[in-house]
């Protein structure tokens, strides 16, 4: 049986990522990752309250009840990596990591400008989203580029030949498909 890790890129259109969607002329500025193609075991760093958007740090995302509920019309896309059991295993012990000091974590906000300066900017226990999940690939000894975490941006898996597309389209359509 094949194991596979879901990567799901969002656009909520937002202003913050109506924002960050000028400078990148990208389609999506969010990345999560997923272990299941449902969706329901999925981590990112972001809002932890969907009404606040200042307070931002590590999340477990529900698209049902967290910040996606919020926004209906979120436009998403959805790849999928083939990895082992035993990285999946190496995945799940980083993300326990997160889990269990998940309130020692805040968003690397300066981390974003300076992924647009090409110059990393890392703080400990401070992730932008892309810059976690490509943190959680590296930390499992999957590489799915030759550059440094804090420089990964959500478009990077969206060009990333590794990645399979599973769907694109309204995230809450792709929801009502499973």
């Amino acid at each position: 049986m094949k194991t596979y890790v879901y990567i799901l890129l969002t656009d909520t259109g937002t202003l913050f990522t109506k924002s960050i969607k000028k400078y990148t002329k990208a389609p999506y500025n969010h990345a999560s990752i997923s272990f299941n193609a449902e969706l329901t075991e999925m981590y990112s760093f972001g809002r932890k309250n969907p009404n606040n958007p200042l307070n931002g740090g590590f999340v477990k995302e529900d698209i049902h009840t967290g910040t996606y509920s919020k926004f209906p019309n979120t436009t998403c896309v959805i790849y999928k990596l083939e990895v082992t059991n035993r990285e999946v295993e190496k995945m799940k012990r980083v993300l326990n990591v997160f889990i269990k000091n998940q309130k020692k974590f805040l968003y690397n906000l300066i981390g974003v400008l300076g992924v647009s300066l090409n110059e990393p900017i890392e703080f400990s226990n401070s992730y932008f989203c892309s810059q976690f999940v490509a943190e959680v690939f590296n930390r499992s000894g999957i590489r799915l580029w030759d550059k440094l975490p804090a420089l990964v941006t959500p478009d990077d898996f969206r060009k990333s030949k590794q990645l399979t597309l599973v769907y694109e389209g309204k995230l809450f359509d792709y929801v009502a498909l499973i």
